[in-house]
């Protein structure tokens, strides 16, 4: 895993057609509104408010109170950097404080939001069905700070957290923190380096969905790296989890430790994750007392477990398909120094699952995608029974022409950006000459950001078409 933060990746909803009906505000430094305080009570129900790429200092809170909006930077991702103006306020809650319904926000970094309470969020959302994505949420007392709304849903898909929490309130303040609402969605996401004890993930949803993030700790002192205190229905599937060496909890995933007041069943649904306790003590999961059942297949568990592999009694325990193991480098990392857990073909995770065939709130605990950086998602590759843990290893032979209808690739030599001929966004895999992964996600508008690769040759994966390039 990549410890940088990736610059913005362009989003398809932001060059889609708006509706007809609505209004598009332009906000940036050459506008009319040069902030966005300055258009939120003007907007109406489905409206767009673009930002322009740029630096917004002492940014104040604001409101958005409509419905439907999108929210969203463009020409890059504008950083919407919180200071006094926020700080001084007796009724600060974030940078934006969303109180609409059905809003998107897209595309923007929310950074050093601080208030009174020591709550001072990137976004306070107090509406329903809220959806974020593509943004970045730095050095605030809490990234997101979710309400309590029975019947709603959040949304968060190829974020960014990092260094959010509170010194001034330690073990209270998150990277991410969802109140009690029916359903949080979270997937393709980066979620690092809680601060003050706080989590990486922490949400009182009666259904939490968690699927192809990395969450981890890293440098940081936080606490356990995903917090579910209330139960109900979890299903994590295809997420590296990892805990450092400073948290100063004992275990990565914690589930009812404040009591199992969501409504019943209370079920735990963990498949095809990698967890890493780069701790010297602690163990990995914990449950709380009425925990009905907890799944625990095809998932690799490396470090130590000093206090056993999982604290608590679920009533019932189904699990197989796991590799454990107290040495981290034993397990066939790729890297694990660096964070890069995809597997080599030592490792004893290879074809060491097995399909489960089975399916949770319509969510497949047979991954059909892995986490790929930044903040982004790759087809997982299928061959034979499947490996252990988030990541799927597949031989690749680039020494060997392809075959059949090939990619079509220029400039090839390359040295930065390689565009494919004929396709405008499709996932795409690389691989060095003896079948290692070495980078993959989404093309962007038809082009490979090639620029964090060693020069060399490559075989690029475009779907089910291949071909060779080089790398100057």
């Amino acid at each position: 895993m990549k410890n940088s933060l990736h610059p913005f990746l362009l989003l398809w909803t932001a060059i889609a057609p708006l509706s007809l009906s609505a209004k598009e505000w332009h906000v940036g430094p050459a506008r009319t509104y040069t902030a966005p305080a300055q258009v939120s009570s003007l907007v109406a129900d489905g409206d767009t408010v673009s930002i322009d790429a740029a630096l917004y200092t002492n940014h104040p809170q604001v409101y958005f109170t409509r419905n439907r909006l999108l929210l969203r930077g463009v020409g890059g991702r504008p950083r919407l950097e919180a200071g006094s103006s926020l700080a001084g306020n007796a009724n600060g809650k974030a940078i934006f404080v969303i109180s609409g319904a059905d809003c998107v926000v897209e595309n923007i970094e929310f950074a050093n939001a601080s208030v009174p309470d020591h709550n001072g969020a990137g976004i306070r959302q107090e509406g329903c069905d809220l959806t974020v994505r593509y943004c970045f949420f730095n050095g605030n007392e809490m990234g997101i700070l979710g309400g309590a709304y029975t019947d709603c849903k959040v949304t968060m898909e190829y974020n960014e957290f990092a260094n959010n929490g509170s010194n001034s309130n330690p073990g209270y303040q998150h990277n991410i923190y969802i109140g009690r609402i029916d359903t949080f969605a979270f997937r393709y996401n980066y979620s690092v380096n809680a601060i003050a004890e706080g989590h990486e993930l922490k949400s009182r949803a009666r259904n939490n969905i968690i699927l192809y993030n990395y969450i981890g700790n890293q440098t940081t002192e936080d606490s356990r790296t995903i917090d579910l205190p209330n139960g109900g229905t979890a299903v994590l599937v295809g997420n590296v989890i990892e805990q450092g060496p400073n948290s100063a909890n004992s275990n990565l995933f914690g589930y009812g430790m404040e009591g199992l007041s969501n409504p019943a069943p209370h079920h735990v649904w963990i498949a095809h994750n990698t967890f890493v306790n780069k701790k010297s003590t602690g163990n990995f999961i914990q449950t709380g007392a009425g925990t009905d059942t907890l799944f625990l297949k095809n998932n690799i568990l490396a470090g130590a477990k000093t206090s056993g592999l999982i604290q608590g009694t679920p009533a019932h325990l189904d699990s197989s398909g796991n590799v454990i193991n107290n040495n981290v480098n034993a397990v066939g990392f790729e890297n694990p120094a660096v964070f890069n857990y995809q597997l080599t073909e030592v490792s004893p995770a290879v074809n060491r699952g097995m399909k489960l065939n089975k399916t949770v709130h319509g969510y497949s605990l047979d991954p059909g995608w892995e986490y790929a950086d930044t903040a982004m998602g790759t087809l997982r590759p299928s061959s034979g029974n499947p490996d252990a843990g988030a990541f799927e290893f597949l031989q690749v032979s680039a020494v060997q022409e392809p075959t059949g209808n090939p990619v079509a690739v220029f400039p090839n030599p390359c040295r930065e950006i390689l565009y494919i001929g004929d396709t405008d966004q499709s996932v795409y895999s690389i691989h060095d000459i003896s079948g290692r992964y070495i980078q993959g996600g989404l093309t962007l508008r038809g082009s490979i950001n090639t620029s964090g690769i060693t020069p060399g040759v490559y075989l690029l994966r475009v779907g089910n078409r291949t071909c060779i390039f080089v790398r100057e």
